[in-house]
């Protein structure tokens, strides 16, 4: 779950303004994308200070909490794996980590988180996600008091049990532990709450939550913009008429709860998702450069 700070209405009109993206092939612009193209400008300090980090020895302890808790860790190539540990060196210290609700913060709660969300940054230059700085972590379902658009002028304030939420102005992420847990154990369930809102800490690395991350070509906004559309609205049909999809329908909400789901398909149905929905797992294989196929703990199916 995403929200925007800046953002006055969290349904309907949300939704509307973040489909602009989505929408600009059909209304024949670019100004939308062009305006958007980012720059990863990471200063020769930083880069040689996240170099040692990586290149230092990983902590024996740590490794075991991954490969324990990490079920697919074991399945990941050699050279991935060295990568992976690398990037949770950093990760670890370059986050804050805050216990909530009473829940004591331990380094198998901070490396599990660490290296699920370090999956994503495989293959690809990073500057690991730089909007964010604090994860907080609540040991289970938590509570939150909230307005809610109904309709029309209408809103409702009331309470909101979540798992996880992030924000594009937040500079923090919120996550259940126990949730946490079960993604990390759980690699083919097409769901994992980490992969989820650290997807939506890449929609904003372009300065925008809009359903797309930072790319680096007017052709490859161009390319993502055409397939999402496409797949957004064919997910809002399957909800709409109750068939079965590989996506979870929350990503028919709008185009950056998309992302978001789409990334978990990617990271934990791969072979599903690309039975289905093979344009759509081309460009997240492009983005992320990785084929999850390869490491999945999805099961085969027949013939394939």
């Amino acid at each position: 779950m995403a929200g925007d700070a800046s953002a006055q209405a969290v349904g309907v009109h949300r939704d509307t303004r973040l489909r602009a993206r989505f929408a600009f092939v059909r209304r024949g612009g670019c100004g939308i994308i062009v305006a958007n193209f980012p720059t990863m400008k990471i200063p020769e300090r930083k880069r040689l200070r996240r170099e040692r980090l990586r290149t230092a020895p990983f902590p024996p302890e740590w490794k075991e909490v991954i490969t324990r808790n990490l079920s697919i860790f074991a399945r990941l190539p050699t050279n991935d794996q060295a990568e992976l540990l690398g990037h949770v060196q950093v990760f670890l210290k370059e986050k804050r980590f805050e216990g909530c609700a009473g829940l004591e913060l331990t380094d198998e709660i901070r490396v599990t988180i660490a290296a699920q969300a370090c999956l994503l940054l495989l293959h690809r230059e990073t500057d690991y996600y730089p909007e964010l700085t604090t994860i907080l972590v609540y040991p289970s379902t938590y509570i939150v008091d909230e307005d809610r658009y109904v309709g029309g002028d209408i809103w409702e304030q009331g309470p909101d049990n979540r798992l996880g939420h992030t924000g594009r102005r937040m500079g923090s992420l919120v996550l259940a532990w126990d949730e946490v847990k079960h993604g990390a154990a759980s690699p083919a369930d097409g769901q994992n709450l980490v992969v989820h809102e650290f997807a939506h800490q890449l929609d904003f690395e372009d300065a925008s939550s809009d359903g797309a991350p930072a790319l680096a070509t007017r052709a490859e906004y161009f390319t993502w913009a055409r397939v999402m559309r496409r797949e957004f609205d064919a997910l809002r049909e399957a909800e709409e008429t109750g068939t079965p999809s590989v996506l979870d329908t929350y990503g028919a909400t709008n185009p950056p709860e998309f992302f978001a789901v789409a990334t978990e398909a990617f990271f934990e149905r791969p072979r599903a998702l690309r039975a289905k929905n093979r344009q759509l797992y081309d460009q997240l294989a492009t983005f992320f450069r990785q084929n999850p196929i390869a490491y999945s703990g999805e099961p085969k199916r027949p013939g394939a």
